[in-house]
């Protein structure tokens, strides 16, 4: 190394260190700013970005901008082509930032500061930022292979089928529950949801300018699709203060619900430039550009962190979940520290964009480091508010609200002093809580589990410190659409990949009757699809030629059009809505206890396949990713065991179930209520048992190629194109 460029390191890791140093020191304290908070975990970040991404990209996978990505190569203006590295960061970003970093950092404040905070920063460098940028270096590799196919190339065919069968299940949990999310945060809500369909044209507009308006300006486009979205933002609440306007944008769920499956259909189903790629780049940078306010506001306002730095519920015994701190802080805060969900994106999807090997270290770790960053915001946003306020917004209804939404005044008093029992730190009265929502505008807010309101109130308090209390309710309202803008574009991302697991399905099948050449050959074709996307000749005899690099194979897969795929995408996470629109008692909500557990064990398959990876052709850097699979494998399985075997019934499903049937039988539980929470339990624990199993199948198949990998003496590995890399 260049000696002052090892002095400039020697040097930033010394100030990044002592910035760490201070920030610790201040946690010992009863209140500091959150200012300390947000150092450290920026100085972290510098530490991850600067020299471990750096590591990893030019010691261990050794980028390299002369090879040509898949992007170029199989080109086609669909699902294969290049874009430029920020424009692909702000795609990637939108694709990998759902819910996740919001809401699950706000839910496990519960905790306290100090083990949320830990586990988001430490665990996205080391962990979630490593995992999203090996694998999408391996799948570019590979011409754009989902997870899936590369377990099936790399491990086994039958851990590869196992492998799809586990990503298209939890996949279309996954999507259904965060579809619920967008249309209870939308239901009602002409503000936000004239802001959401708004940035449907507007994405549109991008996408012909910068394909063929002005090809190759990206930038601008996105400037005009971000101004035009903000100006969409600030029309909304116009429209719902206009009695006509509001009329047309004030949607019921079902309304809401077909919308939702239909954008995810159009998502799937058009070429990327034309709806997914502006619409989400644009998303992106609204939520990056709000999110760095947020940083500004907490340098300015310097909100105090009142929640201790440890609390008495990491026993389990916490009112808003239940659960010890191991497992269950590392499984609620999934997105911001490591999401399985990413690895998905991170293979199929954003690998066939990428324009040369180099954007990968941004667009990998970088957009992982991004979200982690959002994951820092948002506990901060919970652990800045009065730890009383917290509980009363977070905890689980104790009652139902009176027709015009406000809380009976007994089961105000009642939850107020249950939670004023915890301890002086957690003291509340009905007084400050029924103060609290006229100044943010609503009725009341008790009982808002799921944690989105409970952000927004925090980020309302942050801006309006800095520009005025006055504004507290419309801080309050534009965080409630901020959220909804994030669920959206995992939708949109999360349909295209179910639809590229689809395809690469009914590719195998074809390959299987075509004969064992047509087999053999398309285990090498890297993404597996078919029809349309595919970069394809025609030869004399009428069979399909693929081109795959340097390789040519030929097989003779069905013309399948790509509605038909995309519809059966959505069919699968649209029945799952429905039914949690119609059974408003049971139906998706028996799948949200288990939303965390699900997107872990994804990551445990990721985690693992990258080590194999390693083990054949990085095999002295197979720590890099094997130390986090053990990890994330401990945590997760640890998680889906409890889940379904604890002794309490608010961990446990099939305790659950026992104690539901026995307050029938004591007569404190009506009999349709206990038959519903009965059958919630045993669907999460058949469902919860399902996906671990068929996560450990692909576990033992994996470390079966492990030891064998681990036993054979070192071999460099053949030069046969990106295959061998």
């Amino acid at each position: 190394m260049n000696p002052s460029k090892r002095h400039g390191s020697l040097i930033s890791i010394a100030v990044a260190g002592a910035l760490i140093a201070w920030a610790v020191s201040q946690f010992t304290r009863e209140h500091f700013n959150a200012v300390a908070l947000l150092v450290a975990a920026l100085s972290f970040y510098y530490i991850g970005a600067r020299f471990y991404s750096g590591f990893i990209a030019n010691q261990v996978v050794k980028l390299d901008d002369s090879a040509l990505t898949p992007a170029h190569r199989l080109k086609d203006h669909r699902d294969f082509m290049p874009f430029r590295r920020w424009t692909l960061f702000g795609m990637h970003f939108a694709w990998i930032a759902g819910p996740g970093p919001l809401i699950g950092p706000t839910l496990a404040a519960q905790f306290g500061f100090l083990p949320g905070f830990l586990w988001i920063v430490l665990g996205a460098v080391m962990i979630g930022c490593v995992q999203d940028f090996v694998i999408l270096v391996f799948s570019t590799r590979r011409d754009g292979m989902s997870l899936a196919r590369m377990v099936k190339n790399e491990v086994n065919p039958i851990g590869g089928f196992i492998a799809s069968l586990a990503v298209l299940l939890i996949l279309e949990i996954l999507l259904g529950v965060l579809a619920l999310f967008v249309v209870n945060a939308l239901k009602g809500s002409p503000w936000g949801t004239f802001t959401i369909a708004s940035s449907i044209p507007i994405a549109f507009f991008a996408g012909y300018y910068m394909t063929r308006i002005r090809p190759g300006h990206e930038g601008q486009a996105t400037a005009i699709g971000v101004t035009l979205l903000i100006l969409a933002t600030a029309a909304g609440g116009w429209i719902a203060h206009n009695p006509v306007a509001s009329g047309i944008f004030t949607l019921t769920d079902r309304q809401l619900s077909i919308a939702v499956v239909i954008y995810g259909f159009m998502a799937a189903a058009l070429p990327a430039w034309m709806l997914l790629a502006p619409r989400d780049n644009i998303s992106t940078y609204l939520k990056i550009g709000t999110v760095f306010l947020l940083a500004v506001g907490i340098f300015v306002a310097q909100p105090v962190v009142r929640m201790p730095m440890v609390t008495r519920f990491v026993d389990g015994s916490g009112p808003i979940f239940g659960g010890a701190l191991f497992p269950f802080c590392f499984i609620v805060i999934a997105c911001g520290a490591i999401s399985g969900f990413h690895s998905l994106i991170s293979s199929g999807t954003t690998p066939r964009f990428v324009d040369k090997e180099s954007d990968m270290r941004v667009v990998g770790y970088g957009a992982m480091l991004t979200e982690s960053f959002v994951g820092v915001m948002a506990l901060i946003a919970a652990v800045t508010l009065v730890p009383g306020v917290y509980l009363a917004m977070t905890m689980p209804g104790v009652a139902q609200p009176n027709r015009d939404g406000t809380m009976p005044v007994a089961a105000a008093i009642q939850l107020t002093q249950q939670i004023s029992s915890y301890g002086e730190a957690f003291a509340i009265s009905p007084e400050q809580m029924n103060t609290l929502a006229n100044q943010v505008g609503e009725k009341s807010l008790y009982n808002r589990a799921g944690g989105a309101p409970t952000l927004a109130v925090g980020m309302a308090h942050v801006f309006s410190g800095v520009l005025g209390g006055g504004l507290l309710a419309f801080w309050y309202h534009f965080a409630i659409m901020f959220e909804a803008v994030f669920i959206l574009t995992v939708l949109d991302s999360g349909t295209r990949v179910i639809r590229f697991v689809i395809q690469e399905l009914l590719h195998d099948l074809a390959a299987i009757r075509a004969g064992p050449d047509a087999e053999a050959g398309s285990h090498v074709v890297g993404a597996g699809l078919i029809a349309d996307d595919l970069v394809e000749e025609m030869s004399g005899d009428g069979r399909r030629t693929i081109a795959t690099g340097s390789n040519l194979h030929t097989s003779t897969p069905p013309h399948v059009p790509i509605w038909l795929t995309s519809g059966l995408a959505v069919l699968g996470w649209g029945l799952i809505l429905s039914w949690g629109i119609l059974d408003t008692e049971g139906g998706t909500k028996a799948l949200i206890k288990m939303f965390g557990t699900a997107n872990q064990l994804l990551a445990v398959i990721a985690l693992t396949l990258a080590t194999v990876i390693m083990l054949k052709r990085h095999r002295q850097y197979a720590w890099v990713t094997g130390f986090p699979a053990i990890i994330v494998g401990a945590i997760t399985l640890t998680a889906a065991y409890q889940s379904v075997f604890h002794s309490d019934p608010r961990v446990g499903a099939i305790a659950a179930a026992t104690a539901a049937a026995q307050k029938f039988h004591a007569g404190s539980m009506p009999a349709a209520k206990a038959a519903i929470a009965a059958n919630n339990a045993y669907l999460t624990a058949f469902l919860t048992g399902l996906l671990a199993l068929l996560v450990i199948s692909v576990l033992v198949i994996s470390v079966r190629e492990i030891i064998v990998l681990l036993r054979a003496p070192r071999k460099e590995p053949v030069a046969a194109g990106n295959m061998s890399r």
